[in-house]
């Protein structure tokens, strides 16, 4: 029987989707970007990386033709590959909204046909009565924040303040997010992940998707920085997933990363949490030695998003890129003979367009193994059809939205 193995690359967008003018993002394109920038230069930083961007196992799969059906123009610099061995795709988002949660859920067939709610983007972020609510239940002295942030950034604005006050720093995004930063020590890791449970229950009835615990360490500004230790918690999803419809089928789902935390813990048979692209790739390999017949490993790499796109930094998201695509020959090395691997995002995050958020952006979907058939696929009219994909490889009924490309 075959296996699946579906790899996030956390905010790995090839171009702006039909509707992004509507989310002001007409003209993002992260991978355009950052082979632009690649090729004239601005990529460059001694001892990281220099030249044009350099991803020879995923062009190899598609990934230059998935961007040029997406956006109509080869990224600039890169080597056309002799041969393409996978089949390649370019998929659209139908979900209303262009975060994390959404995109995941549509990934494994579930898009998401309602609306967030969202704080506002004037003024203060949270309501007096909400933060009254929250302090009271969570036994503190106030918060800190209360606006629209960059959780760098407002960690280096408000860490001391908060460690000398022990208010939590509180801000949210362009998504539907609430965020707390609190300091490991002086303020506790429990405390933070208690703290962060109450609030997801203050706002069910506000349909805001996460509450995101974002602990940090260090003393001074010049220090902070945020540990792996940060948690999600995201409402349920809508109706049943891929995930929940194969554990009812009999099989496993390995989650490596914050797949569990997407997913509220639903249709989830084995957990395991790593920091950064190399441990969770070093992870997701150990899950292929472990995934049985008819199992799914489904992996999210959240660097490319975390510490990049938000940051806005090129160089190291192209760095990023270039070492993920290095290790690709390892997980082609633990497959077997019917096994298939996609490579997909969740949405955009553009490091060189405006602001820090995410960018509404069409993802590569890159799938091969051994009896995989090359060939373009075109652009996909929903994220769903990846989940549709792997059901079908794996032998489980189809679900409602979506439908196999493969």
């Amino acid at each position: 029987m075959a296996r699946a193995f579906l790899f996030v690359l956390d905010s790995f967008g090839i171009g702006s989707a039909p509707d992004a003018e509507a989310y002001g993002d007409l003209g993002a394109n992260t991978l355009g970007h950052i082979a632009e920038f690649c090729a004239a230069g601005a990529g460059d930083r001694p001892g990281l990386r220099e030249g044009p961007l350099h991803l020879p196992n995923m062009s190899a799969i598609g990934l230059l033709h998935a961007h040029e059906a997406a956006s109509r123009y080869w990224p600039a610099g890169m080597e056309q590959p002799s041969k393409v061995i996978g089949a390649y795709a370019a998929a659209s988002e139908t979900s209303r909204g262009k975060d994390t949660p959404s995109g995941h859920w549509e990934i494994a067939g579930t898009p998401v046909m309602f609306e967030w709610g969202y704080f506002p983007t004037e003024g203060d972020a949270f309501s007096p009565e909400l933060v009254e609510e929250i302090c009271s239940a969570c036994d503190l002295p106030g918060i800190l924040g209360n606006k629209h942030a960059s959780g760098t950034e407002v960690i280096a604005e408000l860490g001391e303040e908060h460690m000398r006050t022990g208010k939590p720093i509180c801000y949210t995004s362009s998504d539907s997010v609430f965020q707390v930063a609190a300091h490991e020590r002086t303020f506790g890791l429990n405390r933070l992940i208690s703290m962060c449970e109450t609030v997801r229950g203050i706002l069910d009835p506000l349909n805001i998707g996460r509450v995101i615990a974002r602990p940090f360490t260090g003393e001074s500004r010049g220090t902070f920085v945020r540990t792996g230790n940060r948690r999600d918690f995201s409402v349920p999803p809508p109706e049943p997933t891929l995930l929940d419809r194969l554990v009812e089928a009999g099989r496993q789902v390995h989650a490596v990363g914050k797949i569990g935390d997407i997913f509220a813990h639903k249709g989830i048979s084995r957990l395991t949490k790593a920091n950064g692209n190399d441990a969770l790739l070093d992870a997701t390999l150990v899950a292929m030695d472990q995934a049985g017949d008819g199992d799914l490993v489904f992996t999210n790499f959240v660097d490319f998003d975390q510490l990049f796109g938000h940051r806005r930094d090129v160089p190291g998201y192209a760095a990023a890129l270039e070492a993920f695509d290095r290790r690709l020959p390892e997980v082609a090395r633990k497959m077997r003979p019917h096994d298939l691997v996609i490579l997909t995002a969740d949405h955009g995050c553009d490091p060189t367009w405006r602001g820090t958020d995410h960018t509404r952006e069409k993802v590569p979907v890159l799938a091969f193994g051994p009896t995989i058939r090359p060939g373009s696929h075109g652009v996909l009219e929903s994220f769903a059809d990846i989940g549709e994909t792997v059901a079908r490889h794996l032998g489980i009924a189809p679900g409602q939205h979506g439908r196999s490309f493969l």
